[in-house]
């Protein structure tokens, strides 16, 4: 049990101390992405306070609520918005549209999950969840293609109703005796407590932020690195081309890597390779241990989202290069020395 309150409590530290710094440099900047990943290092930080609060003191109804809402909800989704803004200005909004529609279908399996607890959805409220995913999916395609500059801001407001209306349904929700789930064994809390409705629009803003954090991290990894292109990256056919895209990075991605591992050993590879590669990391892991968590494995849960906050932010450390000195006076954050270099993922032609 002292795991599920050392790990938790790292988590929530780091995750704090990340987002002071990343609010630091907006407040240099003043660039949107800065902005919003902030937002979403402090859900993770939350997110992990309450499985501390939970582990240290005993979980109660209101604690065990505002971890579902953060954990299941928002952390992932507002680090992927933040990425989204990051890369606003290129094709970037076809693959999150896609992400998207990818999480709305992903609620069935949320609705089978829910039928073996006994706490089943209406099925309408999956289908439902399916038509606005790729409802809000087309939307953000068609903007991605005529009206780039609105994409990331269209995004932004559909995740903010989103958020305001779960926020209800998740603390107006009927949760039964004690008001919380914790798992036999491990003692890590699980969603079961929360009705099926709840559950099966997880998807679209888990799902959806990771897979968006993730692919994110990825295609930067690629831009930085020593390129091989075996195959075109671009195919300008409408609906097909996006996906061809993924595909074709995909592929020149692994044609690249002898090439970047040779000049990893001769000192040549550049520090924002590794830096994206550890995001692209940080968002992996945690999305793996949480979404075995909601199916009843949950002995990685804890580790997994201190792995992933570990990497991402060491990730930001390489690929900023600036922290030569950082003191902590009187409770302030002060950044003693640095220079103007973006994050890891920022420039995409």
């Amino acid at each position: 049990m002292h795991a599920n309150i050392i790990l938790p409590l790292l988590s929530s530290g780091v995750s704090f101390l990340f987002a002071a710094l990343v609010m630091a440099q907006w407040k240099r900047k003043h660039r949107a992405f800065q902005h919003v990943w902030a937002i979403g290092l402090i859900w993770y930080g939350v997110s992990s306070g309450t499985e501390f609060l939970g582990s240290a003191i005993g979980w109660t109804e209101g604690l065990y609520r505002t971890w579902y809402l953060i954990g299941a909800f928002f952390v992932a989704a507002w680090l992927g918005m933040g990425t989204m803004y990051l890369l606003a200005k290129t094709r970037f909004g076809y693959f999150v549209a896609f992400a998207i529609f990818v999480g709305g279908l992903f609620s069935p399996l949320s609705q089978l999950a829910a039928i073996r607890d006994g706490k089943p959805a209406p099925w309408w409220v999956v289908f439902t969840v399916i038509g606005i995913c790729a409802a809000a999916a087309l939307l953000i395609a068609v903007l991605t293609a005529r009206a780039r500059p609105w994409a990331a801001h269209a995004t932004l407001a559909l995740l903010v109703a989103a958020s305001l209306l779960v926020t209800v349904l998740v603390f107006t929700a009927h949760v039964d005796a004690p008001g919380y789930a914790l798992a036999p064994i491990t003692g890590a809390p699980v969603g079961t407590a929360m009705p099926g409705y709840l559950r099966v629009q997880t998807g679209p803003f888990n799902i959806a932020g990771a897979f968006t954090l993730v692919f994110g991290a990825v295609y930067s990894f690629f831009i930085y690195m020593p390129k091989r292109k075996v195959i075109p990256m671009r195919l300008r056919v409408p609906v097909i081309g996006p996906l061809y895209g993924v595909a074709a990075v995909t592929v020149n991605l692994i044609a690249s890597l002898p090439g970047a591992v040779a000049d990893l050993f001769r000192g040549k590879l550049r520090s924002r390779v590794p830096a994206t590669l550890l995001i692209a990391l940080g968002g992996f892991v945690p999305s793996i241990t949480s979404g075995l968590n909601r199916f009843g494995i949950t002995w990685a849960f804890f580790l997994g989202e201190l792995v992933g906050v570990v990497c991402i932010f060491a990730g930001f450390l390489v690929s900023e290069e600036v922290f030569a000195s950082v003191s902590l006076r009187l409770g302030r954050l002060t950044l003693v020395r640095h220079d103007d270099a973006e994050p890891a993922v920022q420039v995409i032609p």
